[in-house]
């Protein structure tokens, strides 16, 4: 086979990848290793950034901005925001409805689906880079421009890559499952602290538990061994401090804190998201929508590319961008471990965080530190253009269309360029180089955007705001000039 890109790995970060390049007309082919999508429990979660980026490219999402409950390391009182105008801050949604919903959108633009195939070898060539993978049918070989590496924490990918990471051995041990408990009341709904350890735990209406427990007396002397039931049983009554009943398990599984973070999210043709590029503690709900946002930086940056439109530059400000704030993510998750840890020399701690939380309610740090609503993006023109970076919230806006807003005029996937000034002509004819790739729209002042223009990435964030350097400077830094080849 030949495509422009493969992605290996069809996850949720894997498959919306695939959608998002095929719906700029890339030639892509998905390769992964499962039959089917699979119905365990995983993430549920994600938070207010992934959820605004995932609209602004047509995705369905519960409308209401307004404010969210959340925890910080099991402690209640956290409260997720988002403005006016933007989905709402906390989407709850299975992971495996997540990937349904990609996987289908993938599908409808061309992307070629290929489960059952496991990648073995991942070689870059010259002018490409050849894939490798073993499927129901034999072997079957793939000549691509480029390789994204979605295949999860023990990434074939990455390891053909030669991608080192840097990585933090477990020191707690955790269990996960779906259970039937004779006595419903044994166990009550959320996030229960002991002396030795958590328990989090939520009946469904099916009549089930889902639990999970964190035991921070050190790491699992075997990672990989099959959880029983009377493991659970005897973990969750060991940390409850009393005897609880269960039977009809169902998705037994282990983890620990391990954490890994790869040195180079970029190698030359191959790039890692998601879990491929960063694996932490999962607290916080934050490994989805981190794996999410690395798809959508990724996405357009590299469809771009493989269709003439991109600068030779742009697809290193990927690593660039999405590298520092995985670092980040698994900095705060390890804070969030440490709090969770049993002994009565935390309480203080705890409580001084409680605190912070009661007193910081909106917009505090630790809600932009979970939401990733505090991004702000590096200046690609080398800290001319300050303004740059920062991510432009959903507005309405008035034009000569008609009423739109600022979700409606990204969802075809191109740049946007917002002319809201008087001299809307001057900046309209700096950008007629690029008018096949970037969309230029004039639309009434309005002081939610107090700029008279601003250039808006695909993914929401600004290249450039009018009055901090010229436009002309900006847009070669993003862009080739001419027009774009694919189906924004």
């Amino acid at each position: 086979m030949q495509a422009q890109v493969v992605v290996a790995g069809g996850g949720p970060v894997g498959m919306l990848m695939a959608a998002e390049l095929a719906a700029y007309g890339v030639d892509t082919v998905l390769l992964e290793t499962r039959a089917g999508v699979s119905e365990g429990p995983k993430a549920t979660t994600l938070h207010a950034r992934a959820v605004q980026c995932l609209a602004r490219r047509g995705y369905p999402y519960p409308e209401g901005g307004g404010a969210g409950p959340f925890h910080f390391a099991g402690l209640p009182g956290l409260v997720i925001t988002a403005p006016e105008g933007e989905p709402a801050p906390i989407l709850k949604r299975p992971q495996a409805e997540l990937e349904r919903i990609f996987e289908e959108r993938a599908r409808a633009a061309g992307a070629r689906i290929l489960r059952e195939h496991r990648v073995t070898e991942v070689v870059q060539e010259d002018d490409g880079v050849r894939v490798v993978a073993e499927g129901p049918r034999g072997v079957v070989m793939c000549a691509a421009g480029y390789v994204v590496g979605a295949d999860g924490a023990r990434s074939t990918v990455r390891t053909q890559a030669g991608i080192g990471s840097d990585t933090h051995p477990a020191t707690v041990s955790a269990l996960m499952g779906t259970v039937t408990l004779p006595d419903p009341g044994a166990l009550a709904d959320g996030w229960q602290r002991t002396p030795r350890g958590w328990i989090v735990s939520k009946h469904d209406p099916e009549g089930r538990t889902h639990i999970r427990t964190l035991n921070c007396a050190g790491a699992h002397a075997d990672r990989r061994l099959p959880v029983t039931l009377e493991e659970l049983r005897g973990e969750v009554s060991w940390i409850a401090g009393r005897e609880i009943a269960m039977d009809d398990p169902r998705w037994l599984s282990r983890f620990s804190d391990f954490d890994r973070l790869a040195r180079t999210f970029r190698a030359g043709r191959v790039f890692l998201v998601g879990d491929a590029a960063h694996v932490h503690f999962p607290i916080g709900g934050q490994g989805l929508s981190t794996g999410v946002l690395d798809a959508l930086n990724l996405s357009w940056k590299l469809a771009l590319t493989v269709l003439g439109s991109a600068a030779p530059d742009l697809l290193d400000t990927y690593d660039q961008e999405r590298r520092p704030i995985a670092r980040r993510v698994v900095d705060n998750t390890r804070a969030q471990l440490a709090l969770m840890r049993p002994g009565v020399e935390l309480d203080a701690l705890r409580q001084v965080f409680a605190g912070l939380m009661a007193a910081e309610r909106e917009y505090g740090e630790l809600s932009g530190v979970i939401s990733a609503q505090d991004t702000v993006l590096p200046d690609h023109t080398g800290g001319r253009c300050p303004g740059a970076g920062a991510f432009l919230r959903n507005v309405a806006l008035s034009t000569e269309a008609g009423e739109t807003d600022v979700i409606a005029l990204l969802r075809d996937g191109r740049p946007l360029l917002l002319l809201l000034g008087e001299r809307a002509d001057r900046y309209r004819e700096e950008a007629r180089a690029w008018e096949g790739t970037v969309r230029v729209v004039s639309a009434r002042p309005t002081p939610d955007v107090p700029y008279e223009a601003v250039l808006v990435r695909p993914d929401g964030y600004l290249a450039w705001v009018a009055g901090d350097c010229e436009l002309a400077e900006v847009l070669p830094v993003y862009f080739a000039e001419g027009a774009l080849v694919g189906r924004p």
